[in-house]
């Protein structure tokens, strides 16, 4: 059961860098700072839309947007964290 839950622990971590790496192709995207006609950028963008966008669309139905600010990434991290910190201090220690 353990091992099961350290797979749960890695995916979460490893989640979570994938929502940071898409904020910030999205705020190069957005900035031109890289050339969205570029097909290795465009896959690069595609990708993490598909990584993230099916989590975060929930969220942006109850979480307005704050001047053009998209903050459903935050409380996204913020639900990942608050459960991983769940499975570490509550589940994790009354595994055998």
């Amino acid at each position: 059961m353990r091992a099961i839950l350290d797979v749960i622990l890695l995916v979460l971590s490893l989640y979570t860098y994938v929502l940071i790496g898409s904020a910030i192709f999205s705020w190069l995207y957005a900035f031109n700072v890289v050339n969205p006609r570029n097909q290795f950028i465009a896959t690069i963008g595609q990708i993490l839309y598909n990584l993230t966008e099916p989590a975060l669309r929930p969220i942006r139905r109850f979480v307005p947007s704050l001047n053009g600010l998209d903050l459903s990434p935050i409380v996204l991290l913020l639900g990942i964290f608050l459960l991983q910190n769940v499975i570490i201090r509550y589940v994790y220690p009354h595994v055998f």
